[in-house]
């Protein structure tokens, strides 16, 4: 049975699975990102924040709030952007690499980046190896999307190679993973680190993304994107979240707990666990097509992989309601 494609490039396709599934029973469970579902608070917003541009005061402000929250002494190497996928696709035009080591499983927004401005990318391990001449600049997502791979930062930057850029969308959940307080630090110069607000905070359409690198290449980054990038509730929410520590430690406690909840369930369910963050779930089975058409039709959308036909990803449910549905749903499979 085969998958429907348009599911296949990214997660929260709800549109495209209505499409396929119209008689889905709806709300759709929408389980096929690795987005927190229990959200920041926005708080209120000042009428300020959506009738006038953004100050670039402010946009500083939320740079410095960042690096805090990042472990970076020097504001000046922190630079916002509208989502962390903005910036993905930004630097091949700002960097001098032309052969790159993707790894082959990992978040194919990278490799995609790269060969559409011209790259050679070269797939596999010698991202994570080989001779330094290899590459002049290795990608790596840590921890890993969708397997949750997770390396320790000696084993970051131990990685051979010109540049070296960190994709740590996840690394929220664990901050002692992160690399960021060394990005672009003398002696590290061409290391650079992207880091997600959306995924942990749970506010993806909020569109918020950081780079971390040596200054010169953040004023880079900072010109090219041009002066209102960032739009003024992104500012005021990001500024909100990253000053609230207490809020941070809690959900990282909530997403361990129901990692392993989802975990039981999804045994239960006859899938085997392969790997994932407290954000998501990567799952096997070798019936996994015909389980994701089952869920689709039960109005749960999951995430497949067009590499593997034996994997299903999963994000948490949220409130009760929503795993009861998913329990049930696993209990028809």
């Amino acid at each position: 049975m085969a998958t429907p494609w348009a599911l296949l490039g990214h997660g929260g396709r709800l549109g495209a699975a209505r499409t396929f599934y119209p008689d889905a029973p709806a709300p759709w469970l929408d389980l096929s990102t690795g987005i927190n579902p229990w959200s920041y608070p926005v708080p209120a917003l000042a009428p300020e924040a959506w009738s006038r541009l953004p100050d670039p005061d402010t946009v500083r402000a939320l740079e410095r709030a960042a690096a805090a929250a990042f472990g970076v002494e020097d504001p000046a190497r922190v630079a916002a952007a509208p989502g962390s996928e903005a910036l993905i696709r930004r630097l091949p035009s700002l960097l001098p690499a032309s052969r790159i080591g993707v790894p082959a499983r990992t978040y194919g927004g990278h490799a995609e980046a790269w060969r559409l401005a011209g790259a050679t990318c070269l797939a596999g391990a010698t991202c994570l190896a080989g001779d330094a001449g290899a590459v002049d600049l290795r990608v790596v997502v840590n921890p890993n999307n969708p397997d949750g791979l997770a390396l320790t930062p000696d084993q970051v930057l131990g990685l051979t190679g010109d540049w070296l850029i960190v994709d740590e969308a996840f690394a929220d959940n664990d901050p002692a993973l992160s690399v960021a307080p060394l990005a672009g630090a003398p002696g590290h110069e061409r290391l650079i680190v992207l880091r997600s607000f959306g995924k942990f905070y749970g506010l993806a359409g909020v569109r918020l993304g950081f780079l971390i690198s040596e200054p010169a290449l953040a004023a880079r980054v900072r010109q090219t994107l041009g002066d209102w990038a960032v739009s003024g509730p992104a500012i005021a929410v990001g500024l909100a979240a990253y000053a609230d520590l207490a809020w941070a430690a809690h959900a990282r406690r909530r997403l361990t707990q129901d990692a392993a909840r989802l975990d039981a369930l999804l045994h239960g369910g006859g899938f085997e666990v392969a790997g994932g963050t407290s954000l998501f779930r990567l799952t096997r089975a070798t019936d996994a097509p015909r389980r994701f058409e089952v869920l689709a039709r039960a109005g749960i959308l999951t995430r497949p992989f067009p590499w593997d036909e034996t994997l299903i990803r999963f994000g948490l449910p949220g409130p009760e309601p929503d795993w009861l549905r998913l329990a049930d749903a696993l209990e028809t499979l």
